[in-house]
């Protein structure tokens, strides 16, 4: 069974520091064995985070704050109108956690489709992405990134996740190099539809799809776990 915690949608976002600490407390808990897989599901109030292979470069120039968290990955943004997902889930063994960022990029790759934006997979870069859906400043095509993925893997058990850009500002990416990728855009549900999709009409999409996956045994990363516990820590991303 898989519990999901919508909170923060639509407003009062969640702060940052209060999210980690959500999460931390669920993550012990699922490696505990005292709760359920978890997946929070939440909009947070506007923070750049940092993840461990972060350059200095890629950081904002001009002193914003920038939290630095235990994830793998770069530099991103959250904030209202970016629909932020953390599944708290215990791997099965043997832990593969390329192969879980995999299954989360299809997940949010099938959701896409659903609401008809052609999401893809691009070799060498996790995350979805919206091939030559942009263009350079001299006018060649440019890969957008729609969706960001940046996850820790603990005791067996996931922590961090993805964000998926719904009806967010993209002004906040023009301070950052976003994920370290200075040869790419981002871009949103919203700007590639023409229309308003919020984290709220998008967030049952999400737990409807995350549902069907970790039903499905022959591909679900959680489906076979063993209830025990390792001691190593990976962190993925994007």
């Amino acid at each position: 069974m898989t519990i999901f915690d919508v909170t923060g949608l639509g407003g009062p976002h969640v702060p940052y520091d209060d999210g980690l600490r959500q999460q931390r407390t669920t993550h012990a808990d699922v490696a505990a064995g005292r709760a359920p897989d978890t997946v929070l599901l939440l909009e947070h109030a506007p923070v750049f985070t940092a993840g461990k292979r972060t350059s200095p470069d890629d950081r904002p120039t001009d002193g914003t704050p920038v939290i630095d968290v235990d994830r793998g990955g770069k530099i991103t943004w959250h904030g209202p109108g970016q629909l932020v997902g953390y599944p708290i889930l215990r791997l099965a063994e043997p832990i593969d956690v390329v192969g879980y960022v995999r299954w989360l990029e299809g997940v949010l790759i099938e959701v896409l489709a659903e609401l008809g934006v052609p999401g893809e997979r691009v070799e060498g870069r996790s995350g979805v992405w919206l091939p030559g859906h942009g263009t350079t400043d001299d006018g060649r095509p440019a890969d957008e990134k729609i969706a960001a993925i940046g996850i820790r893997v603990a005791e067996g058990v996931t922590m961090h996740g993805f964000a998926l850009n719904c009806s967010n500002s993209l002004d906040p990416y023009e301070k950052i190099v976003a994920c370290g990728i200075r040869d790419a855009g981002v871009t949103t549900i919203s700007r590639v539809l023409g229309r308003t999709v919020t984290p709220q009409e998008v967030a049952p999409l999400i737990q409807a799809a995350l549902d069907r996956a970790l039903a499905d045994a022959s591909t679900s990363p959680v489906a076979a776990a063993h209830r025990t516990t390792t001691t190593t820590a990976t962190e993925a991303a994007a």
